[in-house]
């Protein structure tokens, strides 16, 4: 502990900022990205993409994006914005923002770009990024796929990786819920 005192509040504010920095440099609107993917692509470099709501991060999370990181030199996410999650998980979701979730993303090492979208599907931004890969957790097939079609229209392949079973976020809040009411009935 002591070895850490003699770090003064200047460096650590400059560790800080430099933190803060990288992981804004990862979240990107859909024009930035357009370009920074363009260029990723000159240097030959293999797009892989996913998308999804990512709420609350779990362990599942962090196992299926590594994987998705490995199908690729880059991985790009999209995340659905607050109004998106709603449309699809309902009223009481997402339990975090769109900018919350996408800070804890981009903290991660796997993770290189992130893009909001607030379409129901990331058929828009498929379009503008022409990823290599599109990859989705195994609770999905091809057929479940609308934006299949033109993922593969665009020349990129779909890859489908192993389901993680009992690691969702939607059984995450049932279980948080569900401790909250039996610790207010022992209360």
């Amino acid at each position: 502990v002591q070895a850490f005192a003699c770090i003064s509040k200047r460096r650590q504010q400059t560790v800080i900022m430099k933190n803060i920095a990288a992981i804004q440099k990862k979240i990107l609107n859909l024009n930035q990205a357009q370009h920074v993917i363009a260029a990723e692509r000159v240097y030959g470099h293999t797009v892989a993409f996913t998308n999804g709501c990512f709420d609350i991060l779990h362990s599942g999370h962090i196992s299926y994006l590594s994987q998705a990181k490995a199908l690729g030199d880059v991985l790009v996410v999209g995340v659905n914005t607050d109004d998106g999650v709603r449309r699809l998980k309902g009223p009481t979701r997402p339990v975090n923002s769109v900018g919350d979730r996408m800070k804890v993303l981009a903290a991660l090492s796997c993770v290189d770009h992130i893009v909001a979208f607030d379409e129901d599907t990331p058929i828009e931004l498929i379009r503008a990024i022409r990823p290599h890969v599109f990859v989705k957790g195994g609770d999905y097939t091809r057929e479940r796929l609308p934006e299949a079609d033109v993922v593969e229209q665009l020349g990129g392949v779909i890859q489908i990786l192993p389901y993680v079973g009992e690691r969702s976020t939607t059984r995450m809040i049932e279980r948080i819920r569900a401790h909250s009411e039996l610790a207010s009935h022992a209360a």
